[in-house]
Protein backbone atom coordinates (compact mmCIF):
# COMPACT_ATOMS: atom_id res chain seq x y z
CA UNK A 1 0.00 0.00 0.00
CA UNK A 2 2.73 1.91 1.18
CA UNK A 3 4.62 1.74 -2.39
CA UNK A 4 1.52 2.07 -4.58
CA UNK A 5 0.67 5.19 -2.46
CA UNK A 6 4.22 6.56 -3.19
CA UNK A 7 3.86 5.55 -6.81
CA UNK A 8 0.67 7.98 -6.84
CA UNK A 9 1.90 10.71 -5.36
CA UNK A 10 4.83 10.64 -7.86
CA UNK A 11 3.19 10.28 -10.92
CA UNK A 12 0.53 12.97 -9.91
CA UNK A 13 3.70 15.27 -8.98
CA UNK A 14 4.94 14.84 -12.54
CA UNK A 15 1.72 15.50 -13.90
CA UNK A 16 1.20 18.94 -12.10
CA UNK A 17 4.98 19.90 -13.21
CA UNK A 18 3.90 18.99 -16.74
CA UNK A 19 0.82 21.09 -16.58
CA UNK A 20 2.77 24.12 -15.11
CA UNK A 21 5.42 23.95 -17.30
CA UNK A 22 3.21 23.84 -20.32
CA UNK A 23 1.05 26.80 -18.75
CA UNK A 24 4.40 28.79 -18.39
CA UNK A 25 5.57 27.83 -21.98
CA UNK A 26 2.21 29.11 -23.56
CA UNK A 27 2.71 32.83 -21.61
CA UNK A 28 6.28 32.74 -22.77
CA UNK A 29 5.13 32.25 -26.57
CA UNK A 30 2.03 34.96 -26.13
CA UNK A 31 4.93 37.43 -24.41
CA UNK A 32 7.66 36.11 -27.06
CA UNK A 33 4.65 37.05 -29.69
CA UNK A 34 4.29 40.47 -27.83
CA UNK A 35 7.80 41.51 -28.05
CA UNK A 36 7.94 41.31 -32.01
CA UNK A 37 6.22 44.68 -31.83
CA UNK A 38 8.65 47.20 -30.12
CA UNK A 39 11.55 44.93 -32.07
CA UNK A 40 9.70 45.96 -35.31
CA UNK A 41 9.18 49.54 -34.25
CA UNK A 42 12.85 49.85 -33.23
CA UNK A 43 14.37 48.49 -36.00
CA UNK A 44 12.06 50.67 -37.97
CA UNK A 45 13.27 53.45 -36.03
CA UNK A 46 16.97 52.86 -36.13
CA UNK A 47 17.00 52.53 -39.98
CA UNK A 48 15.38 56.04 -40.18
CA UNK A 49 17.44 57.56 -38.22
CA UNK A 50 20.46 55.50 -39.87
CA UNK A 51 21.63 54.44 -35.81
CA UNK A 52 24.52 52.58 -35.33
CA UNK A 53 26.91 52.16 -32.29
CA UNK A 54 29.57 51.13 -33.70
CA UNK A 55 30.36 54.21 -36.22
CA UNK A 56 33.28 55.73 -35.14
CA UNK A 57 34.82 53.33 -32.17
CA UNK A 58 33.69 49.83 -32.78
CA UNK A 59 35.62 48.83 -29.06
CA UNK A 60 33.35 51.50 -27.41
CA UNK A 61 30.12 50.86 -29.29
CA UNK A 62 30.71 47.22 -28.17
CA UNK A 63 31.20 48.35 -24.39
CA UNK A 64 28.34 50.75 -24.60
CA UNK A 65 25.95 48.37 -25.93
CA UNK A 66 27.15 45.46 -23.43
CA UNK A 67 26.71 48.02 -20.49
CA UNK A 68 22.81 48.95 -21.83
CA UNK A 69 22.06 45.25 -22.74
CA UNK A 70 23.28 43.81 -18.97
CA UNK A 71 21.53 46.98 -17.26
CA UNK A 72 18.26 45.25 -18.72
CA UNK A 73 19.37 41.76 -17.98
CA UNK A 74 19.53 42.95 -14.14
CA UNK A 75 16.46 44.92 -14.13
CA UNK A 76 14.36 42.45 -15.95
CA UNK A 77 15.45 40.11 -13.48
CA UNK A 78 14.70 41.89 -10.15
CA UNK A 79 11.06 42.55 -11.80
CA UNK A 80 10.39 39.55 -12.93
CA UNK A 81 7.61 38.64 -10.49
CA UNK A 82 5.03 41.71 -10.97
CA UNK A 83 3.90 43.73 -14.27
CA UNK A 84 7.31 45.81 -14.45
CA UNK A 85 9.16 42.80 -15.65
CA UNK A 86 7.53 42.25 -18.56
CA UNK A 87 7.68 46.55 -19.40
CA UNK A 88 10.96 46.02 -18.74
CA UNK A 89 11.27 42.75 -21.20
CA UNK A 90 9.27 45.43 -23.86
CA UNK A 91 12.14 48.16 -23.36
CA UNK A 92 14.78 45.90 -24.32
CA UNK A 93 13.10 43.97 -27.07
CA UNK A 94 12.74 48.02 -28.63
CA UNK A 95 16.47 48.13 -27.99
CA UNK A 96 17.41 45.51 -29.73
CA UNK A 97 15.26 45.91 -32.42
CA UNK A 98 17.38 49.47 -32.76
CA UNK A 99 20.82 47.55 -32.51
CA UNK A 100 18.93 45.63 -35.86
CA UNK A 101 18.89 48.92 -37.79
CA UNK A 102 22.54 48.83 -38.96
CA UNK A 103 22.23 45.09 -40.35
CA UNK A 104 19.23 45.87 -41.99
CA UNK A 105 20.02 49.03 -43.51
CA UNK A 106 22.85 47.15 -45.23
CA UNK A 107 21.05 44.50 -46.66
CA UNK A 108 18.49 47.08 -48.00
CA UNK A 109 21.18 48.50 -49.95
CA UNK A 110 21.03 45.60 -52.01
CA UNK A 111 18.31 45.08 -54.93
CA UNK A 112 16.60 41.93 -53.24
CA UNK A 113 17.16 43.24 -49.55
CA UNK A 114 13.36 42.45 -48.93
CA UNK A 115 12.90 39.16 -49.88
CA UNK A 116 16.32 38.33 -47.92
CA UNK A 117 14.88 40.24 -44.83
CA UNK A 118 11.41 37.92 -45.40
CA UNK A 119 13.69 34.63 -46.37
CA UNK A 120 15.65 35.30 -42.99
CA UNK A 121 12.26 36.08 -41.26
CA UNK A 122 10.88 32.16 -43.03
CA UNK A 123 14.06 30.91 -41.97
CA UNK A 124 14.40 32.09 -38.53
CA UNK A 125 10.77 30.90 -38.00
CA UNK A 126 11.43 27.22 -39.55
CA UNK A 127 14.23 26.87 -37.11
CA UNK A 128 11.91 27.85 -34.38
CA UNK A 129 9.40 25.95 -35.08
CA UNK A 130 11.10 22.35 -35.32
CA UNK A 131 13.39 23.18 -32.13
CA UNK A 132 10.46 24.00 -30.54
CA UNK A 133 8.29 20.58 -31.42
CA UNK A 134 11.75 18.51 -30.79
CA UNK A 135 11.44 20.24 -27.06
CA UNK A 136 8.20 19.34 -26.99
CA UNK A 137 7.88 15.91 -27.94
CA UNK A 138 10.95 14.56 -27.57
CA UNK A 139 11.83 12.11 -24.32
CA UNK A 140 15.33 13.23 -24.40
CA UNK A 141 16.56 15.47 -21.82
CA UNK A 142 18.59 17.94 -23.24
CA UNK A 143 19.79 20.04 -19.95
CA UNK A 144 23.51 18.61 -20.19
CA UNK A 145 24.44 20.10 -23.42
CA UNK A 146 24.18 23.78 -21.43
CA UNK A 147 28.12 23.76 -20.84
CA UNK A 148 29.21 22.67 -24.06
CA UNK A 149 26.56 25.30 -25.39
CA UNK A 150 27.91 28.26 -22.99
CA UNK A 151 31.69 27.88 -24.19
CA UNK A 152 30.45 27.72 -27.48
CA UNK A 153 29.15 30.64 -27.05
CA UNK A 154 32.10 32.69 -25.60
CA UNK A 155 34.37 31.80 -28.68
CA UNK A 156 31.53 33.28 -30.46
CA UNK A 157 31.12 36.69 -28.47
CA UNK A 158 35.07 36.43 -29.12
CA UNK A 159 35.07 36.28 -32.32
CA UNK A 160 32.66 38.34 -33.36
CA UNK A 161 34.89 41.13 -30.96
CA UNK A 162 37.45 40.49 -33.29
CA UNK A 163 36.20 40.71 -36.34
CA UNK A 164 34.29 44.18 -35.45
CA UNK A 165 38.02 45.37 -35.64
CA UNK A 166 38.95 43.04 -38.82
CA UNK A 167 36.02 42.98 -41.03
CA UNK A 168 36.47 40.00 -42.62
CA UNK A 169 33.33 38.24 -44.37
CA UNK A 170 34.84 35.14 -44.49
CA UNK A 171 35.59 35.30 -40.74
CA UNK A 172 31.75 36.49 -40.06
CA UNK A 173 30.15 33.99 -42.46
CA UNK A 174 32.40 31.21 -40.39
CA UNK A 175 30.74 33.16 -36.86
CA UNK A 176 27.11 33.65 -38.15
CA UNK A 177 26.94 29.73 -39.32
CA UNK A 178 28.17 28.49 -36.12
CA UNK A 179 25.89 30.84 -33.98
CA UNK A 180 23.15 29.72 -36.50
CA UNK A 181 23.82 26.22 -35.08
CA UNK A 182 24.72 27.02 -31.47
CA UNK A 183 21.77 29.06 -30.58
CA UNK A 184 18.95 26.55 -32.84
CA UNK A 185 20.59 24.29 -29.93
CA UNK A 186 19.81 27.00 -27.02
CA UNK A 187 16.41 27.27 -28.30
CA UNK A 188 15.65 23.55 -27.96
CA UNK A 189 17.45 23.42 -24.33
CA UNK A 190 15.07 26.86 -23.14
CA UNK A 191 12.05 25.65 -24.31
CA UNK A 192 12.26 22.29 -22.84
CA UNK A 193 13.48 23.59 -19.22
CA UNK A 194 10.17 25.06 -19.03
CA UNK A 195 8.37 22.18 -20.05
CA UNK A 196 10.20 19.62 -17.43
CA UNK A 197 9.84 22.68 -14.92
CA UNK A 198 13.99 24.06 -14.73
CA UNK A 199 12.10 27.83 -15.78
CA UNK A 200 9.20 28.78 -14.06
CA UNK A 201 9.13 32.21 -14.87
CA UNK A 202 7.41 33.10 -18.54
CA UNK A 203 8.89 36.76 -18.01
CA UNK A 204 12.87 34.99 -18.01
CA UNK A 205 11.97 32.06 -20.30
CA UNK A 206 10.86 34.75 -22.99
CA UNK A 207 14.05 36.65 -22.37
CA UNK A 208 15.94 33.16 -23.31
CA UNK A 209 14.13 32.11 -26.18
CA UNK A 210 13.77 35.63 -27.07
CA UNK A 211 17.74 35.90 -27.73
CA UNK A 212 17.74 32.38 -28.98
CA UNK A 213 15.25 33.50 -32.05
CA UNK A 214 16.67 37.30 -32.41
CA UNK A 215 20.63 35.57 -32.73
CA UNK A 216 19.34 33.48 -35.30
CA UNK A 217 17.84 36.05 -37.53
CA UNK A 218 20.69 37.96 -37.41
CA UNK A 219 22.89 35.62 -38.33
CA UNK A 220 20.82 33.95 -40.77
CA UNK A 221 20.49 37.34 -42.51
CA UNK A 222 23.89 38.57 -42.52
CA UNK A 223 24.42 35.02 -44.22
CA UNK A 224 22.25 35.80 -46.69
CA UNK A 225 23.76 38.71 -47.39
CA UNK A 226 26.90 37.98 -48.16
CA UNK A 227 26.37 35.29 -50.14
CA UNK A 228 22.97 36.39 -51.94
CA UNK A 229 23.04 39.98 -51.99
CA UNK A 230 22.45 41.31 -55.66
CA UNK A 231 24.30 44.91 -55.90
CA UNK A 232 22.07 47.69 -57.30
Amino acid sequence: MALNRNLQDTLRSSNTGTITGHRVLRNTYWLLALSMIPTIFGAWMGVQMHLSLFTGSPFMGFIIFMAIAFGFFYVIEKTKNSGWGVVALLGFTFFMGLMLSRLLEQVLGFANGTQLIMTAFGGTAAVFGVMATVATVSKRDFSGMSKWLFAGLLVIVVAALANVFLQLPALQLTISVVAIGIFSAYLLYDVQQVINGGETNYISATLRIYLDVYNIFVNLLAILGILGGDRR
